[in-house]
């Protein structure tokens, strides 16, 4: 017996899933002008074999449709000291802001940039995009990754960062 379809606000959809908690990550690419990233809550671990990642960013993105023209990128999982560059990066572009100003990274193997001191970095090749919504549901061919094990990566839930995992044992 089903339970028929009714209509569920987006503000009540957004404060029950608030109850999940995440992580956050930038998704960073090499362009001709210059590198360029946005913040993201939206990733997860899709397939290992082959290796596949996938995030979503909000259609209104002016970031994606240029990531995208790259054609590779990398997403850095935020360590809980990041809170500053997740804002940061959450920044429109519209701004003229440059999201990278006092930022240090360096190139991964695409040439997308790989910020310093992050907990984990996936390299990737843009491996298809599907409809989700108000969103893109991108899938990126893992070509590289790493991790920095003592980096406890920055949490969010309702609407709050936080850490909540204890440091691993030595």
């Amino acid at each position: 017996m089903g339970v028929p379809a009714g209509r569920v606000s987006p503000a009540v959809m957004r404060e029950v899933l608030g109850h999940f908690v995440s992580g956050i990550v930038v998704v960073t690419a090499a362009c001709p002008d210059g590198p360029i990233g946005f913040t993201c809550q939206s990733f997860a671990s899709l397939s290992l074999d082959p290796p596949l990642v996938s995030f979503a960013p909000a259609r209104t993105s002016s970031t994606w449709p240029r990531i995208r023209a790259s054609g590779a990128f990398c997403i850095n999982v935020l360590a809980a000291d990041h809170q500053e560059i997740s804002v940061g990066f959450a920044r429109s572009t519209s701004t003229g802001v440059d999201k990278f100003d006092g930022v240090a990274w360096r190139p991964g193997p695409s040439g997308a940039p790989v910020l310093d001191g992050v907990s984990a970095w996936i390299d990737c090749a843009l491996w298809n995009e599907y409809d989700g919504g108000d969103h893109t549901i991108a899938v990126g061919r893992v070509l590289d990754l790493g991790a920095a094990p003592e980096r406890l990566p920055l949490l969010y839930y309702r609407g709050r960062y936080g850490v909540t995992a204890d440091p691993p044992q030595s």
